[in-house]
């Protein structure tokens, strides 16, 4: 496995109901037809990157199941080097989706083959740069960093669903990606993003919704906005953002440039339905 972008993260099926309101403890509301698509952390911002033209391969576990099966086929019809792609005797991970009228969405998630990914799986072989996000083994993640800052591979890391981390790994980051609460996570409630930068990365990147983005870097904070555009479905826009961030700079992008092509990613992933089959191709974008 040779790819410029190595992606090393989760493999889901996405299961996702759409529901006039979440339900309360102990109570039961009715929703539509289930809908099955590819996601996964790891499968949606490899295919995000393959779609816009990347060289991306992802490491990550699936099932020997019709799931686990579903997943290879997207992978591999987006363009994604699946010659990492371990299956496990886990069965494949699961994401249950609700999606409001509004397009917000909560999300549960069972790992099952995600949580077989082990260190020993890490092989960065050819990579300018690694993204990695959290609904995998935390240290298959941290070994992951170390082993990249050994061998002066790129670090991206999207600090998603948030978790605490060692402060070697933090600090072997080139850039942290996190959102809002994420960031409030790391900082103890507060919501000053220069702080980030104390806790060790070279730089981070926080999403900020509809709003767009903010850009942190020693300079100081760059607001990057997102168009306007009417959200239907926010499910994988966080990872598309984060497939989008990494094509960029992959290709030697200035990080408030790549900033700016992954905010407008984003807004087309939630005009549309669906994790993976929501994000737009190169051409798209011009």
């Amino acid at each position: 496995m040779t790819s410029q972008v190595l992606v090393i993260g989760s493999a889901n099926a996405d299961l996702v109901v759409p529901v006039d309101r979440r339900p309360g403890g102990g109570e039961t509301v009715l929703g539509g037809d289930t809908i099955l698509s590819p996601g996964g952390k790891g499968a949606n911002t490899a295919v995000a990157a393959a779609r816009l033209g990347a060289d991306v391969a992802l490491l990550g576990a699936v099932g020997d199941d019709p799931y686990g099966e579903l997943l290879k086929r997207s992978l591999a019809e987006s363009g994604v080097d699946t010659g990492s792609l371990r299956t496990s005797e886990r069965p494949t991970g699961i994401a249950y989706i609700t999606v409001t009228p509004d397009g917000e969405n909560s999300i549960l998630v069972s790992p099952g083959a995600n949580s077989a990914l082990r260190p020993e799986d890490v092989d960065l072989d050819g990579a300018e740069i690694v993204v990695l996000s959290l609904e995998i083994p935390l240290e298959t993640v941290e070994h992951a960093v170390a082993k990249a800052v050994d061998h002066h591979v790129k670090t991206l890391l999207n600090l998603s669903p948030a978790a605490e981390l060692s402060a070697k790994t933090l600090q072997g980051l080139d850039v942290l990606l996190v959102n809002e609460h994420e960031a409030a996570f790391l900082l103890g409630g507060e919501a000053d993003f220069p702080k980030l930068l104390d806790l060790g990365p070279k730089a981070a990147v926080v999403t900020l919704g509809a709003k767009g983005a903010a850009v942190v870097t020693a300079d100081g904070v760059t607001e990057v906005p997102s168009p306007k555009v009417e959200a239907v479905d926010t499910t994988g826009a966080g990872d598309a953002f984060a497939g989008a961030l990494a094509t960029s700079l992959a290709k030697g992008e200035e990080l408030v440039d790549a900033a700016r092509k992954a905010v407008k990613v984003a807004a087309i992933t939630v005009t549309r339905q669906g994790a993976q089959p929501s994000y737009p191709t190169a051409s798209e974008l011009e």
